[in-house]
């Protein structure tokens, strides 16, 4: 059985102070809470502060990016080494990575083997547009970014994949369940042809796209999804928790029938 990962994207919200605070609330909503995987992703200025909030608990700590050079000229960018102390996923490939800062296939595959090769799981993100969508694009554009991320790297079993429509993030408009599954399935068997069918199987698929308490469990009960990246429910730590919690019930019905 995969486990299920509920992972929490902080993106450029918290100070350091309001990052403490938020996730000591996380750490105390969430108890001991068990058979679900928690990550949460704070910024770069507040890793540290919020590892060291987290130490001796079962939540585990990502960053957002990651550059692919073990260190040199490139200002203001954040290396491997230096995040391997602190974190144990990677965020890799956003959409809003992609939009913003143009980041390419080539580039994600680069920051995809630097975090493997410096023990960071990479949290790999896809997702197509509302335009790619609705022409019927989907399996091909996620096929593209797949190929692109991945065609070069050996398997392993370690990476999380997150699927997350371009259009449904932080709308309000979460993408039809259904669908998600077809998706998440389209998304092992191209994970599947580029490396093998075994390796497909075990690794974990996540959703995010407008995620909230209310429609989580849609999500995680699907056959092909193994939990959330969640965003703007991630800020509120009893909406989060009770994602958590949520996800946890879901899971032990799913395992005990």
């Amino acid at each position: 059985m995969r486990e299920p990962l509920i992972a929490g994207n902080w993106k450029m919200n918290c100070t350091i102070d309001a990052a403490v605070e938020l996730v000591t609330s996380v750490r105390e909503s969430l108890g001991s809470v068990t058979g679900v995987e928690v990550v949460v992703c704070p910024p770069f200025v507040a890793l540290h502060s919020v590892s060291n909030v987290l130490k001796e608990t079962q939540i585990r700590v990502g960053a957002q990016d990651v550059f692919y050079e073990d260190a040199g000229a490139f200002t203001g960018e954040i290396s491997p080494p230096m995040l391997s102390d602190l974190c144990h996923y990677v965020i890799v490939g956003h959409s809003e990575r992609r939009k913003w800062f143009g980041e390419t296939g080539e580039l994600v595959a680069k920051k995809v083997a630097a975090a493997r090769r410096h023990g960071l799981v990479p949290i790999l993100c896809v997702g197509e547009s509302l335009e790619e969508n609705m022409a019927g694009r989907t399996e091909q554009v996620l096929t593209h970014q797949l190929r692109g991320a991945l065609e070069s790297s050996t398997p392993f079993k370690e990476l999380v994949v997150a699927y997350e429509p371009i259009w449904a993030i932080g709308t309000g408009r979460p993408a039809l369940p259904d669908d998600v599954n077809q998706t998440a399935r389209a998304i092992r068997g191209m994970i599947g042809r580029l490396w093998d069918m075994g390796s497909a199987r075990e690794l974990r698929i996540l959703y995010g796209g407008s995620v909230d308490s209310e429609n989580v469990v849609a999500f995680v009960s699907l056959s092909d999804i193994d939990g959330a990246l969640v965003g703007g429910a991630s800020l509120r730590a009893p909406e989060f928790a009770e994602i958590v919690f949520r996800t946890a019930s879901a899971e032990k019905k799913r395992s005990s029938g």
